[in-house]
């Protein structure tokens, strides 16, 4: 998006960073003008895409045979394909025979070799970056994303944007706020020849598609470059307040989301300051590079910074902020769920939709005509039951869950993806399905075996009696003095309800592994710490650090590993 050249004059203090006022950047292309085109674009583009989805609904297995024969034909000749025979593979039954069930591990030395440049490893296309993503047993994985696997990617997202433009034409007409992260994770190491992670989220919606969506975005992908957090939150909040057309946003989890609310609302009249005069004035000071690329893209708005001061104070009336905000678009499944009920909260009035499931390895479901379909025209999908066995797409029962394998585009074979989904329903012959949870998620210290799905009930039904909504709430094994015990983490801020740790223990004791450990002695009953404020922002900063997006944290019903947020302010044991 083009703009005049912008000067500079930083104030002595460092805190404000005002453009000169006969240099104020063009405004003219974001106008109402602008996105409504791209977003026409857009939907046209995807169209194509949204009538072969729901013509495959029809046809499920069929659709699933053809893509892994692409699949297989297409990586024939690499390292991996010689090696299991996909040149002699011509049934689904062969090809569950020949290759086997994979994890992560066992990709791990093949990505090694990728990204010293080594080609024809997993796939036949080359591998244009490798994606950072949370492990189970490793701090990070890096996932390989080739051509083929971001056109795997619009499969799903074309018919998912052009369903959400047929219900709700509005929200074509104004811009939307894409959830960016900060870049910190996008470099590239001397010794590795293939990059690591994106330069914008907005690269999951693919080459030409990016391009169109950046004039239509709310806030501009340039914030990538803010590695700061707190500053992050505070110049894209900038945006967010100065883009009154705002008519969608969409974000990974909406604990991403709450905690970018909190910002606006802690910032509040510094940034309506901001809005009126074109500056800029973080919490933290930008380096002069990353400053005149931001800057760029203000210029002083009077008329919307008196429009926000009449609002009165943002945490009583976020929505008032954008009144033409449609939908907000977020994970809404298992323990996601407690933030998008904040989210609801505070946005009354809004459409909130709960986002398929999603992966950085693959695209699994999609919002779509009212339910979450597979996104059987993307990879090829089986479905391992309770029991161990494996099923093709056609034989998934109504109420049955299944833990879900993936062969990709990517260069995933064969791959359990450890994501347990329920099917609830159907569109034609082709499965809705509801993410459960992790099914490597289990914590069994002293055989109590609970895993995620479980205690992602537990708390839900706990929060709902108590009529309670934590801004941060994790279960986490402890061992004091030799003994271990589940504690509840909580940010509350209220004192809790009497009884609160009472009905944890019961409902923990509802799995009889549990109840059977406690009762022996070798758990000792669970405990309910209050933390200070602001947990979930340290959580997020702490997965940051271990090489996770800001975007891509999801905090977990079942925390496993050891350590826990700093200081406890209250502790409540069962009487």
């Amino acid at each position: 998006m083009p703009h005049r050249t912008v000067r500079f004059e930083p104030d002595q203090s460092g805190a404000a960073h005002r453009c000169d006022a006969a240099h104020e950047p063009r405004t003219t292309m974001i106008t109402t003008f602008v996105p409504a085109v791209a977003n026409a674009l857009w939907a046209g583009r995807s169209f194509h895409h949204a009538m072969r989805f729901r013509r495959a609904h029809r046809h499920p297995a069929a659709t699933q045979y053809r893509l892994l024969r692409t699949l297989l034909r297409a990586n024939a000749d690499t390292e991996y394909g010689r090696e299991y025979g996909f040149r002699e593979i011509r049934t689904v039954a062969r090809y569950r025979e020949r290759v086997p069930l994979t994890t992560w591990e066992d990709y791990a030395p093949y990505v090694q070799r990728i990204l010293t440049g080594e080609r024809g490893v997993l796939t036949r296309g080359i591998v244009r970056s490798l994606i950072p993503s949370s492990g189970s047993t490793s701090a990070r994985k890096l996932v390989p994303y080739t051509r083929d696997l971001q056109s795997a990617f619009d499969r799903a997202i074309g018919p998912w944007i052009v369903d959400l433009y047929r219900r709700q034409p509005a929200l074509a007409t104004g811009r939307a706020y894409w959830s960016i992260s900060p870049a910190g994770e996008a470099f590239r190491d001397d010794r590795h020849r293939v990059p690591i992670g994106f330069d914008s989220d907005t690269k999951y919606l693919g080459g030409l598609i990016g391009h169109i969506i950046d004039h239509a975005l709310a806030v501009p992908t340039c914030v990538r470059l803010i590695d700061d957090l707190d500053t992050f939150r505070y110049v894209s909040a900038l945006f967010l307040l100065r883009a009154r057309d705002l008519t969608l946003i969409s974000v990974w989890h909406p604990s991403f989301l709450l905690l970018l609310l909190g910002a606006i609302d802690a910032h509040w009249d510094r940034l309506l300051d901001d809005v009126r005069h074109g500056t800029l004035s973080p919490p933290r000071p930008l380096c002069d590079k990353v400053r005149r690329i931001v800057a760029r893209r203000l210029a002083p708005d009077a008329r919307r910074a008196d429009e926000l001061r009449r609002i009165g104070t943002f945490e009583a009336n976020a929505a008032a902020c954008w009144p033409r905000l449609g939908l907000i678009s977020a994970w809404g499944d298992a323990h996601a769920a407690l933030d998008l009920d904040r989210v609801r909260t505070a946005f009354p009035g809004v459409t909130i939709q709960p986002k398929g499931l999603i992966a950085t390895e693959g695209f699994v479901t999609l919002p779509f005509n009212g339910m979450r379909p597979l996104a059987l025209r993307s990879h090829f999908f089986e479905f391992v039951d309770d029991r161990g066995d494996v099923h093709g797409v056609e034989a998934l029962e109504q109420g049955h869950t299944y833990s879900i394998v993936m062969t990709t585009q990517g260069g995933l074979y064969r791959y359990r993806l450890r994501d347990k989904v329920t099917v609830e329903g159907f569109c034609d012959r082709t499965p809705s399905l509801a993410f459960q949870g992790r099914d490597d998620r289990v914590s069994d210290r002293c055989g109590e075996k609970l895993n995620e799905s479980f205690v992602t009930k537990v708390l839900a039904d706990l929060f709902q009696t108590h009529r309670i909504m934590p801004g941060f709430a994790t279960l986490r094994p402890r061992c004091v003095d030799g003994r271990w015990r589940y504690v509840l983490l909580l940010d509350l801020e209220h004192a809790p309800p009497a009884h609160l740790v009472r009905d944890l223990e019961q409902g923990l004791g509802r799995n009889p592994n549990y109840s059977y450990c406690v009762r022996l002695g070798q758990l000792a009953p669970a405990e309910i710490e209050i933390l200070p404020p602001g947990a979930l922002g340290r959580h997020v900063e702490a997965k940051r650090m271990h090489g996770i997006r800001a975007g891509d944290v999801k905090p977990q019903a079942l925390d496993i590993p050891a350590g826990h947020p700093a200081s406890v302010a209250l502790q409540i044991s069962p009487p």
